[in-house]
């Protein structure tokens, strides 16, 4: 059996448990409007989405010697869950109005009630619907059935994940408000929003659901926080020079939200001052034109960020896989992930 094979089943897995839970927690009002918001939460849910941290996590598990069983899979899907929560509010603070392809949640909300007060609504609906999922989370998780103990340690990791990574998104909008973010702390935000949200966490949470040694699961961080990083600087790439065809988000979002990137403050650090001048009169401008922002990518080339940016990407998956090569983990796991992090930072969409 291949990997990439494993990596579909465990995913259409994952899609099977989340489908069986949100078909438990139904709407608990008959309410139309209410039901309305919950087959739309659902489908927000169960549509897209690439399952890496289920992944990651069930792999945690495997490489610690744990059986492939359902609650693993149980386990990888609250983190789904999770994740759908913290998109939705993402994008009310973004103002997105794309992800995955679709309309946000807000929006699709917003959309439901015509009238000046949709797109309050819309926000608050969100606000609600992402708080929803995320206590779905901790539902999920408290009942996958792995020993108590096991779940108390990895709940403890699931916890600390999710003041990490709300710690790193208040980072990423406050850099919104300062002068702009240096390199450094471009990078801080990139550790505390992803890599340990998005790599570390999850194979760590994975690994004490499966009674991982401390050694074990300092190594998941070893490889998972350098991954992470390449994973989200690979995603700050995408952002600028990716279409919409292949990101399913606006192309302009991040230009036009003024988004701190790692590959932003290259190019600011970098520039000339004709180049710097333009940079921050047109990073972040509401108004900001597809040609305004081909000329803000061509300075960002022309800098040598995204270069620099793609040097550190390769870096840090170097470190990972050397991290992967040493780690006491199954063989089957080791395999596995090694086709992971090719495919987390080398992707393109």
């Amino acid at each position: 059996m291949t990997v990439g094979f494993t990596h579909n089943l465990v995913g259409a897995r994952v899609d099977q448990r989340l489908t069986g839970f949100l078909e438990a927690w139904r709407a608990p009002v008959s309410d139309p409007d209410v039901v309305a918001a919950y087959e739309l939460l659902t489908d927000f849910i169960l549509s897209g989405g690439k399952r890496v941290r289920p992944l990651l996590c069930y792999w945690g598990w495997r490489g610690a010697g744990g059986g492939d069983c359902d609650e693993i899979i149980s386990a990888a899907a609250a983190l789904e869950l999770c994740h759908a929560g913290l998109l939705i509010h993402d994008d009310i603070m973004d103002g997105s109005e794309l992800r995955r392809g679709h309309a946000t949640v807000h929006r699709r909300l917003s959309q439901l009630h015509a009238g000046p007060g949709a797109e309050t609504f819309g926000q608050a609906g969100g606000i609600l619907l992402g708080t929803l999922s995320l206590a779905w989370a901790d539902a999920l998780l408290s009942s996958c059935g792995v020993e108590p103990g096991r779940l108390r340690v990895a709940h403890h990791l699931f916890d600390a994940m999710r003041s990490e990574v709300i710690s790193g998104q208040y980072l990423d909008i406050l850099a919104q408000l300062r002068a702009g973010a240096s390199v450094p702390e471009s990078l801080t935000v990139i550790r505390y929003k992803t890599a340990k949200y998005t790599v570390e966490r999850p194979m760590q949470i994975g690994g004490a659901l499966a009674g991982a040694p401390p050694e074990l699961l300092e190594s998941y961080s070893r490889f998972g926080l350098p991954l992470g990083e390449a994973f989200q600087l690979r995603d700050d790439v995408l952002g600028t020079f990716g279409s919409s065809a292949e990101t399913g988000k606006s192309a302009l979002d991040d230009l036009r939200d003024g988004k701190h990137t790692v590959l932003f403050a290259h190019a600011v650090q970098r520039a000339t001052p004709a180049q710097r001048s333009y940079l921050r009169t047109w990073h972040g401008h509401p108004d900001l034109t597809e040609e305004q922002a081909d000329e803000l990518r061509q300075i960002i080339v022309a800098t040598g960020a995204l270069a620099e940016v793609e040097d550190m990407i390769a870096q840090r998956v170097r470190e990972a896989t050397a991290e992967l090569r040493a780690a006491p983990m199954t063989t089957e796991a080791r395999e596995a992930l090694a086709v992971l992090a090719e495919r987390l930072a080398h992707r393109d969409r």
